[in-house]
């Protein structure tokens, strides 16, 4: 006895319609927030901390199951580039501020009351070279040096070159038996400083004047490239406060050559920008 067999086809269960994934909604909106807030100097450390959260949480939005993925793809793009970017703006942040830390705007000012300027008949001028100077060249600059007696300052000190004595070898030989005498075609020039500490750090603060001697050809001498004692040295070592000053002199090996045809490279403090002056 046969029987006949009725054969239904199985039919496959349908897919429930995926979900909206609220992680990665989350997500979205905090790597958006996030990479905002990177972009901004002010804000910009809420910035380091949203896009870490909003990386991971777009991570685990990626595994749930049964989930839309998008946006949590979306948020996981969105928190790295706007890591990477948020790293290139505090870059520019950080130079900008080291930039203003450690190079300082100096100021022209002009000569002091009562300061004793070198006679105009006394003055060498070069004139070719003032033909060939930049008309236009800012006051300061090697091709528009100050003139002797001018003062700069920064925001913590006034500094004035008083005088120049450009030959100043017998005296600085005659002050210490120790000095060496300079180099064959070398002589010693002598630059009396002053420094006013115009700042108000109650502990005070030692000048950090540098002076150099730059020739016509631009080769520059600096004090540290000979050690010898000048007269009335000037004391870089003294804590100065509000108000005080020190002057002295800086002592400078440099070529006799065209001697009179260089400048002095001033510069108030550590970080502040030099400028030039004539040395005579």
């Amino acid at each position: 006895m046969t029987t006949d067999t009725e054969f239904r086809p199985v039919q496959s269960q349908a897919q429930p319609p995926k979900q909206r994934n609220v992680i990665g909604l989350i997500a979205l909106v905090t790597a958006i927030v996030g990479a905002v807030f990177a972009l901004i100097p002010g804000a910009m450390i809420l910035g380091w901390i949203l896009l870490p959260i909003a990386f991971i949480l777009s991570i685990v939005s990626l595994f749930m199951k049964n989930q839309k993925r998008g946006q949590g793809i979306a948020a996981l793009i969105i928190s790295i580039v706007g890591t990477f970017i948020g790293m290139i703006v505090f870059i520019g942040v950080v130079g900008s501020a080291v930039d203003e830390a450690f190079n300082e705007e100096t100021q022209i000012q002009s000569p002091i009351d009562g300061a004793e300027m070198q006679e105009p008949e006394d003055i060498v001028v070069d004139e070719d070279a003032a033909e060939s100077a930049d008309a236009d060249a800012e006051d300061g600059t090697r091709a528009n040096p100050l003139a002797i007696g001018s003062t700069i300052s920064d925001s913590e000190w006034e500094v004035t070159i008083n005088s120049v004595d450009l030959d100043a070898t017998d005296v600085i030989m005659a002050e210490n038996p120790f000095n060496e005498a300079p180099a064959d075609g070398n002589v010693y020039i002598m630059v009396e400083v002053s420094a006013t500490y115009t700042g108000t750090d109650p502990e005070g603060e030692t000048p950090w004047v540098t002076v150099e001697y730059v020739s016509a050809g631009g080769n520059s001498f600096a004090s540290h490239d000979s050690m010898v004692v000048a007269p009335n040295s000037f004391d870089s070592l003294e804590t100065l406060y509000e108000g005080a000053s020190a002057t002295g002199n800086i002592s400078l090996e440099v070529p006799e050559d065209e001697i009179a045809d260089g400048t002095l490279k001033v510069s108030p403090g550590l970080f502040s920008d030099a400028v030039f002056f004539t040395v005579q």
